[in-house]
């Protein structure tokens, strides 16, 4: 039998990668993005329509639950074949010194039930900040110090009480994530940072930073496709995030005729989005993984699927 050494085996694997990554620059087929929606603990009555319209997966918001629990769940996610695929375990409050140390605790909780489920990641927001002067969405000019991510200025004007909050929230987030990733080693799940209108890290580069600057498989991002609109193109974010994305919510913003970045939420397709140019940086960033639907639950789960479909084959 042929033998190669470690250095042979992973000039073979970036090889193997670099062609895949080609392969989709050239034009070749996109990878199918598995397709899911939002829900609590889920059992069959939960799941089965969302089997029977077209739906791959889930992703859980239940993640404070008994083990007993989350494992029958994942028994009839395992009988159906489908996926609870990651765990929305949400708001933190890592900037205030009252909560942080419950905050981390819960999210070691969390980190336990999503792999119970078989998740391999959970949605965390750090902290948000907010009552103080700001700029609009889309008139931050941030600059910051790529080395401790510590915002210097966001654009002309007096700023300093947001700026001073932003670096106490950066300084926050940073040390519980350091302190949670152990236990996200541990669990193999990774820790996947969203922004949620939390007025942090508003423009992809120091959000890219931020998240890159761990080092660390176990800290990546989520990125909601919808959520950042406002303050840039989606596919500005992506392509800044690139393989740092983990996961992908999908929904939609219709921006109005305000050019500082207002608007409104709409489904998806029916607003701001560029979804041509979205799929076309998922695919060069080599994302693989989910599309997940947050909100729209006006529409029929049949067309929230037929709107997946479309997103996919663009």
């Amino acid at each position: 039998m042929n033998t190669i050494t470690r250095r042979q085996f992973i000039a073979a694997s970036a090889a193997l990668a670099l062609t895949a990554r080609t392969a989709v620059s050239a034009g070749k087929p996109k990878t199918k993005l598995r397709k899911a929606l939002i829900r609590g603990l889920p059992d069959e009555k939960t799941l089965a329509p969302l089997k029977e319209a077209g739906f791959d997966g889930i992703e859980c918001n239940t993640w404070n639950v008994e083990p007993e629990k989350a494992q029958a769940a994942r028994k009839v996610a395992d009988s159906l074949k489908m996926r609870i695929h990651s765990v929305l375990r949400g708001w933190t409050r890592f900037n205030d010194t009252k909560f942080v140390a419950e905050d981390i605790a819960t999210v070691e909780t969390a980190l336990r039930t999503a792999q119970i489920y078989g998740a391999d990641a959970l949605l965390v927001v750090p902290c948000k900040i907010g009552g103080m002067p700001m700029p609009k969405p889309r008139e931050f000019k941030i600059e910051f110090d790529e080395k401790t991510n510590r915002i210097k200025s966001v654009g002309p004007g007096d700023y300093a009480d947001y700026i001073k909050a932003h670096n106490e929230a950066i300084d926050a987030s940073r040390a519980a994530f350091e302190k949670l990733i152990p236990a996200a080693e541990k669990h193999r799940v990774v820790i996947a940072h969203e922004n949620v209108w939390n007025n942090l890290w508003v423009q992809p580069a120091i959000f890219a930073n931020f998240v890159r600057s761990f080092k660390s498989r176990w800290i990546q991002a989520y990125y909601d496709i919808g959520n950042h609109v406002k303050y840039a193109p989606s596919e500005q974010w992506i392509a800044a995030l690139g393989p740092l994305i983990a996961k992908c919510h999908v929904k939609d913003f219709k921006l109005n005729d305000d050019p500082g970045g207002n608007g409104t939420w709409a489904d998806p397709l029916e607003g701001s989005v560029n979804w041509p140019a979205v799929r076309a940086g998922l695919a060069k960033a080599g994302y693989t993984d989910w599309l997940t639907i947050e909100g729209s639950g006006k529409l029929p789960l049949a067309d929230l699927n037929q709107r997946l479909d479309k997103i996919n084959a663009l």
